[in-house]
């Protein structure tokens, strides 16, 4: 689940807290840099469970409404097309989902406002309509029902993103708001792997796909530290008047991080390194800096170049 681009972004953001940190040491960094994988990873599971919570307190609604009726000696005959999904059944019997929420201490109570505030919407959109609107859904309709439910209506969900803000505090989690768009984009991806035949087993997908990946973000965060003073110096250099010390921080970090992937990730293409680099500068620093920072790293480039010090796969 964990790629290269995220671990880049994630190596970042760690060597961003870690130079502002009292405890400056690679110990602390890596264990940092895991811990950030380790929530995103949580929050990952965490929202695939979010069907099954969504679909009991569906359910709930309906018992509420059948004792109301009930009272007022009123008919009352639910359309249960949505609370009998078998997708969020598979999710509530996943031994794994269940095994690991008990031992990393997830729990959806602290966010029990989103669930309902996305009930509310869910029961205005067109596509829930359809759906409850089926004499007998499909196990296709119903994992169509479910990705648009994610793909729609949470990816752009304030009440959920208010949720998980207070959610990280609770758990002791960090990121969830920041992570939310790409961890959906997994949970879709999942749920398109389910088959009516799944048991308990879910294929859910692993935090890292290989060993490699959880190498290179190691190796990336270790080489970052250790490098960090030569990366300063090239960055000196290759500025044209301007000053080190008025580069605003978050470029400084991208840029070190770059120039060590630069340097030492040789298998990877330099086109690909540097355009990573500039979209992250997109998404976390201010609307200039990835022009900033793409010209800064053609600089260093060229220099090493000059100084065949550059070894890096290049298209052609």
């Amino acid at each position: 689940m964990i790629n290269r681009t995220l671990v880049r972004t994630k190596v970042v953001q760690t060597l961003f807290a870690h130079y502002k940190s009292s405890d400056q040491t690679p110990l602390s960094a890596r264990k940092t840099l895991l811990n950030k994988f380790s929530s995103t990873y949580n929050l990952y599971v965490m929202m695939l469970s979010f069907a099954d919570e969504l679909t009991t307190y569906a359910e709930e609604q309906i018992a509420e409404n059948q004792r109301r009726a009930t009272v007022l000696h009123q008919q009352y005959n639910a359309n249960r097309n949505f609370v009998n999904n078998r997708v969020a059944q598979q999710i509530f019997n996943n031994r794994r989902i269940r095994n690991y929420m008990e031992n990393e201490h997830l729990r959806w109570d602290v966010g029990m406002s989103a669930i309902e505030s996305t009930y509310k919407q869910l029961l205005e959109t067109p596509f829930y309509k359809e759906f409850m609107a089926l004499e007998s859904p499909s196990y296709e309709d119903e994992k169509t029902l479910w990705r648009k439910i994610y793909s729609q209506l949470l990816l752009e969900s304030e009440p959920l993103n208010s949720a998980l803000e207070e959610m990280e505090v609770a758990l002791d989690q960090e990121g969830w708001t920041v992570d939310m768009d790409m961890v959906i984009t997994y949970v879709v991806k999942t749920i398109k792997r389910f088959k009516e035949t799944d048991n308990d087993e879910l294929p859910l997908l692993d935090m890292f796909g290989s060993e490699e990946e959880l190498s290179f973000a190691k190796d990336l965060l270790q080489w970052s530290i250790e490098l960090a003073e030569e990366n300063k110096s090239m960055i000196a250099n290759a500025l044209q008047n301007w000053e080190a010390d008025r580069i605003a921080y978050m470029d400084q970090i991208i840029l070190m991080v770059a120039l060590t992937e630069i340097r030492r990730c040789n298998e990877i293409a330099l086109e690909i390194s540097m355009n990573e680099y500039i979209e992250i500068a997109k998404e976390y620093s201010s609307d200039k800096s990835y022009v900033f920072i793409n010209g800064v790293l053609n600089r260093v480039v060229n220099d090493l170049k000059a100084e065949n010090q550059l070894f890096k796969l290049i298209k052609k």
